[in-house]
């Protein structure tokens, strides 16, 4: 029988500082959010995520359902796709509220997966220089 596969946990960012040290990241553009992304240099630890939604993109309800469905994208979809060691922070765009579900969990899930531009293929690494 085949074990079943260890779902990952994501922690959460609570604090302002948390969130302004993922600030200095990489960032991720998308039509539905911004993605910021931090490797926090400890690759033992579980990835954690958080959620900006300003208050230019409707009244509380509005901010809450936004918040709420990237929650549960991140939840059912982009959870595996997040690197140990890693911060995220997601920031809504007023489309969140507007967007299929499928298309923001799909968005969400690649946005994460993406590799820094400044990144260098296995295949190039080991070129010398």
């Amino acid at each position: 029988m085949n074990a079943p596969k260890k779902k990952q946990t994501v922690g959460r960012l609570k604090s302002r500082p948390q969130f302004l040290a993922v600030r200095a990241g990489e960032k991720r553009k998308g039509s539905l959010f911004l993605l910021e992304v931090l490797d926090r240099q400890a690759p033992d630890t579980d990835p954690r995520v958080g959620f900006t939604v300003t208050k230019k993109h409707g009244n509380a309800v509005e901010r809450n359902r936004m918040r709420r469905r990237l929650k549960e994208a991140v939840r059912l979809n982009a959870a595996f796709a997040m690197q140990p060691g890693h911060d995220y922070v997601i920031v809504a765009r007023r489309d969140v509220l507007d967007a299929p579900f499928a298309r923001l969990a799909a968005q969400l899930a690649e946005r994460i997966k993406a590799r820094p531009k400044n990144a260098r293929s296995p295949a190039t690494d080991s070129r010398k220089v």
